[in-house]
């Protein structure tokens, strides 16, 4: 059976799913956010297989979100994330307090942001970039934009 190509819809969702859609991609990026930048410490970290992960971070090297860059004279690199990345690692933000409020669990959220501004321990919240309110489903209209499918 074939597989879906979200990234051909014209629908913004389904793009970033193209992207980040299966399971181990977004933890990859959580590591290599935190520092785990190498092969092993990927790895070791996630408990996956040599063979996905090559596939994941070839597939995260392909749509721009990762730079492989070497790290040593033999053969060998670490992962690095671009700005398309680093700015991914919003949408994951979003996710954790989403997970946060609805699967944490009695113990509570298992990560804090500390914003680097204030020094506060804190939460990501959507606003209005126009106004500045906060903004969630229910106070926005979906309108077709200029990349809409013809209907």
């Amino acid at each position: 059976m074939q597989r879906t190509n979200f990234g051909e819809m014209a629908c913004s969702i389904a793009r970033t799913l193209d992207v980040v859609g299966e399971p181990w991609s977004p933890l990859i990026l959580r590591d290599v956010h935190v520092g785990l930048t190498r092969f092993e410490q990927l790895q070791a970290d996630l408990g996956i297989s040599r063979k996905v992960l090559t596939e994941r971070l070839h597939h995260l090297v392909e749509h721009g979100v990762l730079e492989r860059r070497p790290y040593d004279r033999r053969p060998r690199f670490e992962y690095v994330l671009t700005e398309k990345g680093t700015e991914l690692f919003d949408l994951l933000m979003v996710m954790v307090g989403w997970g946060d409020r609805w699967l944490a669990g009695p113990a509570g959220p298992p990560v804090l942001y500390r914003h680097h501004a204030c020094g506060q321990i804190s939460h990501v919240e959507l606003r209005c970039a126009h106004c500045g309110r906060p903004m969630h489903g229910g106070d926005v209209d979906l309108l077709p934009g200029p990349g809409a499918a013809a209907a």
